[in-house]
């Protein structure tokens, strides 16, 4: 071969290989970055998207990162927002400083306009955080994945007289909600120079990180920041304990002096294993200010006050069984005579029960229904009523011998354990798990195909239509040993629910 061509044809294919590499590094609105590379993905663990919440901005809404010099490697994940200490999780992993955000690409040219799915955690508002998957499984799928970090526990939603009278806009209490609008508007500044393209923004979470989703959808402060949504056992529209920004002072009053201190400025010199460790403080949740939140949510979607986008909902079969080991029959019966008395009877209809094993599967329902399956049920009953936007709704039945926090004997998924389809848990154990694993490639399918085309359908997949409100209609995707469409599950159970929901929204003497 000619010396000449044979230099020529190794450079081109140097220049291939080069090209060939994802994105590894690149420039934000604060510096440039570095990343890691993870086979063909390059990975940002953790990108400062707000200042530290420290000092005099603990409390207040997240203020703008500070630009650095040089190049900022981002190969480590960021510490854990202060919570409570657990078995895997010490004081020494956790910093105020935590407000970062992690990006997954397999972008090799910034022009490559790809989906963004951007990740908000679970964990109640209090624990967990963002780098406990950061969604590799879904990025060699064809989209760039975001984990997003926020304050949690009273460090993230303590409302205070004080800290609503120093606040510009004057409300206080919302500021983990507020970290992920400013983390959001983050992303619209900055995610081409990943690959991605701000117009293709899906939200999606579990538990509290699915709440906080469907808060997110009916925040004006989020509108245009997303156009799809996917939430996972987590809605907002329970009215038993709503809060009013009133209401929220109260109790941040009250643990001001619990603490043992005179002012909020007191509060600011305590350490924040102090504000968050030793006792969780009591309401933590998100607050109905006026502001964030200019209403209960199920008033915002009756009167169609709501960033209309089409959403997947989806909640477990066996919710209940995080966490519920055991329960004699005189709980149970306790449990459910505890409710308004005109419900009590068909809590029993609805849960029945004559000996401890039933009663364990009937207190399991119980929470399901009125944790996870109601609230969801609202946002695809409320939304296709009053909006544009299709709602497809799943319920995730898979039974398998693992499980996240599931416990005792388990009829299908429990709380989480959708996570592990989603996240790919299976994905190198097909021969071990097939039917886990069938499940998990159909999810995952099904989630990128919605973050890039709005709808979950695509070839090879069982095909899913929009929820509809007829409740014969075959229109739900249950994931069992599959996907297969089912007329919308536990409707008797589920429907008692919504009516004491209904009861419980007629009691209230003050609309927030």
């Amino acid at each position: 071969m000619n010396k000449k061509l044979f230099i020529a044809i190794c450079g081109l294919l140097g220049a291939m290989t080069v090209q060939a590499q994802p994105l590894l590094r690149t420039h934000v609105e604060t510096g440039d970055l570095e990343g890691v590379l993870e086979g063909d993905l390059a990975v940002y663990k953790a990108i400062p998207f707000a200042a530290p919440p420290v000092g005099d901005l603990r409390w207040k809404a997240p203020q703008p990162a500070k630009p650095w010099k040089g190049v900022l490697k981002a190969e480590e994940c960021a510490k854990w927002p202060p919570q409570p200490e657990r078995g895997d999780v010490s004081y020494d992993m956790m910093s105020e400083d935590c407000l970062y955000l992690s990006v997954v690409t397999p972008a090799k040219t910034v022009d490559e306009a790809l989906p963004v799915m951007v990740y908000i955690h679970g964990g109640g508002f209090m624990t967990e955080h963002y780098s406990a998957t950061l969604w590799q499984n879904l990025a060699r799928r064809g989209v760039i994945t975001v984990s997003i970090a926020y304050r949690v526990g009273a460090l993230g939603f303590l409302a205070h007289p004080e800290l609503s009278k120093e606040s510009p806009d004057g409300h206080s209490g919302n500021y983990g909600i507020l970290d992920q609008i400013y983390a959001l508007q983050w992303i619209q500044r900055n995610i081409k120079n990943f690959g991605g393209d701000p117009s293709k923004v899906t939200i999606f979470g579990e538990s509290s990180g699915g709440m906080s989703c469907n808060i997110l959808c009916a925040s004006p402060l989020a509108k245009g920041l997303f156009r799809a949504c996917i939430s996972q056992s987590g809605a907002f529209f329970t009215p038993m304990h709503p809060l009013t920004q009133r209401d929220a002072e109260t109790w941040g009053v009250k643990y001001q002096e619990r603490l043992g201190k005179k002012s909020v400025e007191e509060l600011r010199q305590m350490n924040s294993r102090s504000l968050t460790g030793e006792g969780v403080y009591p309401p933590c949740t998100p607050v109905f200010d006026g502001y964030v939140l200019n209403a209960e949510l199920f008033d915002l979607y009756e009167r169609g006050e709501y960033n209309d986008v089409p959403v997947i909902v989806m909640y477990n079969n066996d919710e209940g069984g995080a966490g519920i080991e055991s329960v004699t029959l005189d709980e149970y019966q306790e449990e459910l005579r505890d409710y308004p008395e005109q419900f009590v009877d068909s809590m029993f209809i609805c849960y029945p029960a004559e000996n401890e094993e039933q009663a364990l599967f009937a207190i399991r329902d119980m929470v399901r229904d009125l944790n996870y399956a109601a609230d969801i049920d609202s946002w695809a009953k409320m939304q296709t009523k009053t909006g544009k936007s299709p709602v497809y709704y799943a319920y995730f039945a898979q039974k398998s011998e693992r499980t996240i926090i599931g416990s005792g004997n388990l009829r299908g998924a429990a709380h989480a354990d959708d996570c592990l389809y989603v996240g790919g848990a299976f994905d190198d154990e097909p021969e071990k798990y097939p039917h886990e694993y069938a499940v998990s490639e159909m999810i995952q399918q099904y989630w990128t195909n919605f973050a890039k085309h709005m709808n979950p359908n695509g070839k090879g997949l069982p095909y899913w239509p929009a929820f509809s409100l007829d409740p014969k209609e075959e229109c739900v995707m249950q994931f069992r040993n599959g996907a297969t469409l089912i007329a919308n599950p536990n409707q008797e159970s589920v429907g008692l629910m919504e009516r004491l929901f209904d009861w419980t929204r007629s009691q209230r003497t003050i609309k927030p």
